[in-house]
């Protein structure tokens, strides 16, 4: 079982789907939404991680479902929403979790590095976001949450994930505006820097410039947890948020204010502007 702040019983009888769902963060809202009463629909391409993600909600007394996903590729998404839909007769709620990315200079990204992870963070967001529309929000409604990050500043060593999770958060405002009349809530969740499984993808430097810079980069001097990211998506999900929509929640004890994610360096080659010349 897991610590939770919700009231019991808070989503019986609804369906949640979340997508990433088998590890890390996706995995720790899946949990807390079976918990609270939730049928939880688990989208991921990894079968073995899916296997492992029910088996733990089931044994922790939840319901749970997994449906292998590629939410890169049109026919996959449809297939998944189709299968889901054949699970139970409604999706009430979404969570756009799935998501990747690898450090590297900008200068250093190739064409086909940039497209996998726009594709992904952004395409993927979107067309399985119109999938679930189109398959029953439309008539019945819902609430949608979206996971980005921590861009506000930029996002250095990431430049392709910085400029896909900013348009999944315009995305996320132009949809609340457009589906509003449908009865549908769009929100987003932008973590911080998150003590997660998703950490171990990273080569040993990158960690230990995660765990001993960015772990200071805020007014918490430390990481953030899983289960502070998904509480955070929880609220927006239940009635207790049923009046916001368009908005992006931050959960990065104020790092996003408190510091640049890298630190400046000295330009090696940069034009200044003399005007005694």
């Amino acid at each position: 079982m897991i610590n939770t702040i919700y009231r019991n019983n808070l989503f019986l009888n609804k369906t949640a789907l979340v997508t990433g769902g088998g590890t890390g963060i996706g995995l720790r809202i899946a949990r807390e939404l079976a918990q609270l009463g939730a049928c939880v629909i688990l989208l991921s391409r990894k079968k073995e991680n899916l296997n492992k993600a029910v088996d733990q909600i089931t044994c922790e007394g939840g319901k749970a479902f997994a449906i292998e996903c590629n939410i890169r590729e049109e026919e996959s998404i449809k297939m998944a929403i189709k299968t889901a839909l054949a699970f139970t007769d409604n999706i009430d709620y979404l969570v756009n979790n799935a998501g990747g990315q690898f450090p590297a200079p900008a200068e250093m990204i190739n064409r086909k590095g940039w497209q996998a992870v726009i594709d992904l963070n952004l395409n993927g967001t979107f067309f399985i976001t119109q999938e679930v529309f189109n398959a029953c929000m439309e008539q019945k409604g819902g609430a949608i949450v979206n996971i980005t990050a921590n861009f506000w500043n930029g996002f250095p060593m990431m430049s392709h994930t910085g400029a896909a999770r900013a348009a999944v958060e315009n995305l996320t405002k132009t949809l609340a505006v457009e589906w509003g009349k449908y009865g549908i809530r769009i929100n987003g969740v932008a973590p911080g820097t998150v003590h997660s499984s998703g950490l171990n993808s990273y080569a040993p430097e990158f960690q230990d410039h995660i765990f001993n810079v960015r772990s200071k980069n805020n007014q918490s001097y430390r990481l953030a947890t899983e289960a502070e990211i998904a509480s955070a998506v929880v609220f927006l999900l239940s009635p207790a948020a049923s009046y916001i929509t368009g908005e992006t929640i931050k959960v990065d004890a104020g790092e996003s204010i408190f510091s640049p994610i890298c630190p400046p360096t000295q330009p090696s080659n940069f034009p200044i502007f003399d005007d005694e010349k």
